[in-house]
This record gives C-alpha cells, structure tokens and sequence, in this order.
C-alpha cells in the first residue's frame, strides 16, 4: 500500500511515517495542502492521511478539491478537534474515517487495516495461488506452509503481482508504486529485487519462473508455476 501523509508538524510526521515504512507501506510526506495536492496528482496513492489544519490549503478543502478531481483511494482525516460537527463536516468533505489526536500508532494502522478491507477484491484475508499464500494482514508469505524470508521491498513486489495477477508491470511502473518520492532508485534495482524473487520462489519449491519476464515492457506473476 503506497500513503501519503500530508502533516505539518514535522514532529508527528517523521515518527509516524518512520512507523508506518516498518511496517511495509510505502510512505510520501507532504507539509501543507499545496505540496499535498501536487503529489496527489503526480502519484496514485491507495491511502492519503491528511491532517485537518494545514497551512496553504485546509484539509477540508483539500480533501473537496480530491473528491472532486475523482481520487478513488482512501481519506483518513487526522485532526485535533474532537466535535460531533467537525468528524460530520470532515466525513460530508469525502472521508472515509477521523481519527482524533493524540492517538497511539496501534490505532492508526488497524485504521488503515479496517480501510485496506473495505473493498470487495480486498476482503479475504490472504491470497492463495497454488502453494503460496499471502497474508497482507500480517505481512506473511509462505509456500507450502514454509514461510518465505523476504525484504520488505520484495513482499511489496510480490503483493503487487498477486493481486493484479494478469497485468504486466514494467519497471517504472513499479518504482512509481514502491518507492518514495524522496528516494532515489533506478530501475536496474527493480531488476535486482526481482530477480532475488524468483530465487526465493524456487528454492521454495516452485518448479519454474512464477515471475516471467514479457520483454521489451516488464514483469507479469504466473499463477500456474506455482
């Protein structure tokens, strides 16, 4: 899952998106509504946490103008205010969810938990393709029951093969999807994790590439290799 947090307090922002990238989800920061807004329209995020005062552009106003340019992810609104007016005014603006500060980060990410189910193609707890099971809950791969030691970047691959199991992905596309805006990463580590993958998989017991390569465009997951 790729957030963005959009915080000016640098205090609650780094911690909290130092928390969040240990636990696997990639992590954009923004520090008002205008920078927010632009990396919104530059990057497909699955999650936005938006703070409610911000300077430049409100949350309010911000979460509006999102809705309104047809952001189809999730809006988890971040506010100190705590009126019964304020969480309706804040739901009505295109929330999906208010969580009030100060809270603790146990509550936030089973937010985000209780958020990332709520679709239909998001429901079940794991994924199963043959051997391999993937639980986006808790974070877990395993193959035949064996669990995998991945890297947190090649969990995030393999996630995003296994729920579009028919796309191709080409190696930008996966850089856009997994890696923040302020990290500076070229395609050939794409290669690199991908590669490092299929090894894995196949010292697993899987009997030929899961991950086949479509040349000349990227990388496409094949169900029936495992």
């Amino acid at each position: 899952m790729r957030i963005l947090l959009i915080e000016d307090d640098d205090r609650i922002a780094k911690p909290l998106a130092e928390d969040l990238r240990h636990q696997h989800y990639v992590v954009d920061l923004a520090y008002d509504g205008i920078e927010g807004w632009i990396c919104s329209q530059g990057v497909t995020y699955d999650l936005i946490l938006l703070d409610l005062m911000l300077p430049k552009l409100d949350g309010i106003t911000l979460c509006q103008k999102l809705r309104s340019s047809h952001y189809k992810g999730f809006v988890l609104m971040l506010t100190a205010r705590d009126t019964t007016t304020d969480k309706v005014i804040g739901l009505d603006a295109g929330a999906d969810d208010y969580l009030v500060k100060p809270f603790e980060l146990e509550e936030l990410s089973a937010r985000i938990r209780a958020l990332s189910r709520r679709p239909v193609e998001l429901q079940q707890q794991s994924f199963l393709c043959g051997k391999l099971e993937l639980n986006p809950a808790l974070h877990t791969v395993t193959y035949a029951g064996t669990p995998l030691n991945l890297t947190p970047k090649e969990y995030l691959i393999l996630e995003c093969f296994i729920r579009n199991p028919s796309q191709v992905f080409s190696r930008s596309m996966l850089l856009d999807k997994l890696w923040e805006l302020d990290k500076v990463s070229g395609e050939n580590t794409i290669k690199t994790h991908i590669t490092n993958l299929r090894h894995k998989l196949k010292a697993a017991g899987s009997k030929e590439e899961a991950i086949q390569t479509v040349y000349g465009v990227g990388y496409r997951f094949v169900q029936d290799s495992l």
